[in-house]
């Protein structure tokens, strides 16, 4: 992945794990929309979400196994409970199959990381885990028995300070991590972030969907949508500000008959409808930091997360500093792995004493 800053990584004085044939350090983040991995053997994969069990013996005679993970899950999401275990950055309360979800994923993702078959029983493997910060922050106690098991030692951190420290982005910058279900705040000052320089937001990626979906269904009240549908229309055309081009789809009525729907401002007023809330909050917090180091902040705003993709995003939320005095907000090389990267980069620094007081 290439890094937003150019500066080489100062070589820190403190002993770090040897890597061997028999140890493989890996990043995961642990997404609500999608998660992913990246490994020290230099392996990388990504998969959506969603895990889904078989419903009854006519779904478990179609389909041969009986747990689906992915993209395959979401595919065949009528013959199965499915499973989107971290709803608004969390693992349900009380909820042991979302729990058993997170495992599904979990264990998914280690299996694709290349390790040979023949050492997976006795190879080490020490994951630094990012999770949404609400699930950080509440969840540790479900994360801790989902967790369980799928490494020889585990880490829990938040995906903001996963992304911040594989970006050498730790001094004087300000992560926003914009993901499905929340949108996380994080100021680096040169230490681990307290909860003081942290900020969390439910308005991100499932909230536009949602407003999309009821946009359209009172201004095209005969087209037939789903929430699935919607989230793959603003995938591929999202933006904010004036668009560059008309946004046309097809959808079909309830004569499954085929119909143009030109949803440009659906789309514009959907994916806008996060800026208040995004903006107000990088503004309150950027009072939190001391005058002094305020415009080096301002001017290291670094956007990650899915959501970060939509057109015009960075800049949209830059001209809300001109009345500070200017910025600059920037958008990850690798959206989709800058967490897992992170998170790898942490596993890698780790010492041996870090382990043994950080792990799960």
């Amino acid at each position: 992945m290439q890094k937003i800053l150019t500066e080489p990584r100062q070589t820190v004085a403190k002993p770090v794990m040897e890597e061997t044939r028999e140890t493989c350090c890996v990043g995961i983040d642990l997404g609500t929309s999608r998660s992913s991995i990246s490994a020290s053997n230099g392996e990388r994969y990504v998969i959506d979400s969603y895990v889904g069990w078989l419903l009854d013996p006519a779904s478990r005679k179609l389909v041969k196994n009986s747990v689906l993970v992915g993209r395959e899950a979401l595919d065949s999401r009528s013959m199965l409970d499915l499973r989107r275990p971290l709803v608004r950055g969390l693992i349900k309360e009380a909820s042991k199959i979302d729990e058993e979800a997170v495992q599904e994923i979990l264990r998914r993702l280690i299996s694709q990381i290349g390790l040979p078959q023949k050492s997976k029983a006795t190879a080490k493997v020490r994951a630094v885990v990012g999770v949404p910060a609400e699930a950080f922050r509440y969840s540790k106690q479900r994360l801790r028995k989902a967790i369980e098991g799928i490494a020889e030692n585990v880490m829990l951190v938040s995906e903001s300070v996963a992304v911040a420290y594989g970006l050498e982005a730790l001094l004087h910058a300000l992560i926003i991590d914009i993901g499905a279900a929340t949108a996380d705040f994080c100021v680096l000052r040169g230490r681990y972030p307290i909860e003081e320089d942290q900020r969390t937001l439910t308005s991100a990626g499932d909230s536009i969907d949602e407003h999309l979906l009821k946009l359209l269904r009172e201004h095209y009240p005969e087209a037939q949508t789903s929430i699935h549908t919607i989230r793959g229309w603003k995938e591929k055309w999202s933006f904010v500000g004036k668009p560059n081009k008309r946004v046309v789809v097809t959808s079909r009525n309830e004569a499954f008959r085929a119909m143009q729907l030109d949803i440009t401002a659906e789309m514009r007023a959907a994916c806008e409808s996060i800026l208040p809330a995004l903006t107000q909050t990088m503004l309150d917090l950027l009072a939190t930091v001391e005058p002094e180091y305020q415009e080096n902040v301002r001017n290291n705003i670094i956007l990650a997360g899915g959501t970060s993709l939509i057109s015009g995003l960075n800049e949209a939320i830059q001209k809300t500093l001109s009345d500070l005095g200017g910025g600059r907000v920037t958008t990850v090389k690798d959206p989709v792995f800058a967490g897992s990267d992170g998170g790898l980069a942490i596993a890698r620094d780790a010492s041996s004493s870090d382990w043994e007081k950080l792990s799960l």
